[in-house]
């Protein structure tokens, strides 16, 4: 309460306020809240550009779904966006799309299976956090110190350890990355830079510097994708950048691939979607050659295409989104018909996790729902990517106006993953929805949730 006091006590947003221009009341909430473009894109789920046309009066901010959802996103009171103080209304589907966790449609039980799939991961969850099972501490201070340390200062430590044991250091941190073990990867990462770049210093031959190179900008890939968990995107820049230039020295043309992928991401979290997506197709269409040379190669062109996608419906085009996500699945059924392509980390289900993400950002939180319904959680490997499919599937339904559902899939990306809803704006900001929702007081143990992932407004 005293922030928000502070907010609104700012001149900028009074003046904002007064004027009437409900952009610029947006820009001056959102600067005074100290939000960057990319951080209420997160939280409201429109596209960095569409917002950044709204906040300039580039675009006129009249639908009433918008409004709502960026009073909603940053604690606007309703009127001062025109809007009368009534509960937002259920969007509206363009077709009928399945409801998880209420009474069936007829079409529904041609597939129960399915059905039960979602609504077994849900059923019980309020129930056992009332229970203890999931009161698992937050997570104190900042678990990126180190890693920041070694980016912005340059490291004079480092063991010079050989190309196996980077390798073999490398496949751990992997590994936990896989476990959804963020804040031990964000532990591990600052040593294991050290010696890396130790190592890449050290080499000699051509072939050497081009394979150190390579476990380097593989390294950053890792951290950049660490420090977009976190949110922390000038942390992303660096490291995006800096596996560019290491995959670029490789000369490995799959490294060089992943680092444009990583850099793709954080342009689109940056407010440069349209570059971003250029990016990966370009590299996608670069690879189409390379394509019969293994299942990694179509992996790696399959992940490019999902990623452009996903960017795509992020900068609110809507026909590339959905072109470029129909060739990603072309390439996961290739992929899939394929004896040898186990352990790619590409799949048909990795295209459905983009499909509910795309899904979503456009506003179609119904389509995402029942994408999310065709996918059985269970049979993803990864916790990493488990737990981001609960965190989609509870963003659909916030965006959805379901606050009980929401919740159940909240604790059930903690159960999967605790890191995976510690830290994440767009996770405290529905907490702190379902916090003032008359509806979610009956949630047992939402308060505690909130109080473990740092959620203000919680009572302590």
């Amino acid at each position: 309460m005293d922030q928000a006091r502070a907010i609104w006590n700012t001149p900028a947003v009074r003046t904002a306020a007064e004027s009437g221009d409900y952009g610029a009341v947006v820009r001056a909430v959102r600067r005074a809240a100290n939000l960057t473009l990319a951080d209420l894109a997160e939280l409201c789920s429109y596209s960095i550009s569409s917002l950044s046309r709204l906040e300039r009066g580039k675009q006129r901010l009249s639908d009433v779904h918008v409004l709502r959802s960026l009073a909603d996103s940053l604690d606007i009171p309703p009127h001062l966006l025109g809007l009368a103080n009534t509960p937002p209304q259920t969007v509206r589907q363009r077709r009928p799309a399945a409801i998880v966790g209420v009474i069936s449609a007829p079409d529904e039980e041609t597939e129960p299976m399915r059905r039960r799939t979602l609504l077994t991961g849900l059923t019980g969850l309020a129930g056992s956090a009332t229970l203890g099972v999931s009161a698992l501490p937050p997570a104190p201070g900042n678990p990126l110190s180190g890693l920041e340390h070694v980016l912005l200062v340059p490291p004079s430590t480092g063991t010079l350890v050989g190309l196996p044991r980077l390798e073999h250091d490398l496949a751990t941190v992997r590994s936990s990355f896989d476990l959804g073990r963020y804040t031990d990867v964000a532990a591990e990462l600052p040593n294991l830079l050290r010696n890396a770049l130790a190592t890449v210093a050290s080499a000699n031959s051509s072939d050497d510097i081009g394979a150190t190179n390579a476990v380097l900008a593989k390294i950053y890939v890792v951290a950049s994708a660490v420090t977009v968990k976190f949110a922390h995107d000038q942390l992303a820049w660096t490291t995006a950048d800096r596996a560019m230039q290491a995959a670029h020295s490789s000369g490995d043309t799959l490294t060089q691939a992943a680092a444009h992928r990583a850099w793709a991401i954080v342009l689109r979290r940056t407010g440069h979607a349209d570059t971003g997506t250029r990016l990966v197709v370009d590299t996608a269409a670069s690879l189409q050659s390379n394509l019969h040379r293994g299942p990694q190669y179509l992996s790696v062109y399959g992940s490019l295409l999902s990623t452009a996608a996903y960017t795509a419906a992020v900068d609110g085009d809507r026909a590339t989104a959905h072109t470029l996500i129909g060739e990603a699945i072309e390439a996961a059924t290739r992929l899939d018909n394929d004896a040898n392509s186990s352990r790619t980390g590409f799949s048909s289900t990795t295209v459905g996790l983009y499909r509910i993400s795309i899904a979503r950002v456009l506003g179609d939180s119904g389509t995402a729902i029942e994408v999310a319904r065709q996918i059985n959680p269970a049979t993803i490997a990864s916790r990493e990517r488990r737990a981001q499919y609960w965190s989609d599937v509870a963003r659909a339904f916030h965006q959805w106006g379901k606050p009980e559902a929401c919740y159940r899939a909240l604790l059930a990306a903690e159960q999967t993953s605790p890191d995976e809803v510690r830290y994440r704006k767009q996770i405290q900001h529905i907490t702190r929805s379902l916090l003032r929702d008359p509806a979610a007081t009956s949630l047992p143990g939402v308060q505690a949730f909130a109080l473990r992932t740092g959620t203000k407004g919680a009572a302590g």
